[in-house]
């Protein structure tokens, strides 16, 4: 399976990387193709709404930045996960900006299933980014929800919960 993953954790040694790290080694290690943006650090700007996808070239963005090297891996996924520490209730802007560009090619047909991994200081943070991944995702896609995993306060860097996402990496089947 081609599984991609899309990080929006502006820190490379946080919570939300080592989440996504152990769930990234269970799924190679089940014979699966993970890549791994962190796009926290590319240069992805927000959806101008221009309609240029749609009605001057379809399925191309206007705007040349670093969703150019995304593109590619998400009409190809089989899977995607999306992975963010929760600020102020909802996914990184970094990771929003990622998703909100995904516009120009509508729905990934070839994507099946997809997953979000998040992270926080307290456990009553998840409601609206929650709402808006199956709402945004899971419901407008059409695809399988494979599954939702937090972690917050004493549980981030945890060894439960980084044996929870290798395990879960290890169950998908390539």
């Amino acid at each position: 399976m081609n599984i991609l993953v899309l990080n929006g954790s502006p820190h490379l040694d946080g919570p939300t990387s080592d989440m996504v790290s152990a769930f990234s080694e269970g799924a190679r290690e089940a014979g699966n193709e993970v890549t791994v943006f962190n796009v926290a650090h590319m240069d992805i700007k927000g959806c101008m709404a221009c309609d240029y996808c749609r009605k001057v070239e379809k399925g191309k963005c206007c705007q040349q930045d670093d969703m150019q090297k995304i593109y590619p891996r998400l009409l190809e996924a089989d899977m995607i996960v999306f992975a963010s520490p929760i600020y102020y209730f909802t996914l990184s802007a970094q990771l929003q900006a990622a998703i909100h560009r995904t516009y120009s090619v509508d729905i990934p047909e070839r994507t099946k299933q997809v997953a979000l991994i998040m992270s926080s200081g307290s456990k009553y943070v998840y409601g609206a980014a929650i709402t808006e991944y199956f709402q945004s995702i899971v419901e407008y896609w059409g695809v399988k929800n494979a599954g939702i995993f937090t972690a917050n306060g004493k549980q981030n860097k945890s060894e439960e919960k980084r044996r929870e996402l290798y395990d879960f990496g290890r169950s998908l089947k390539a």
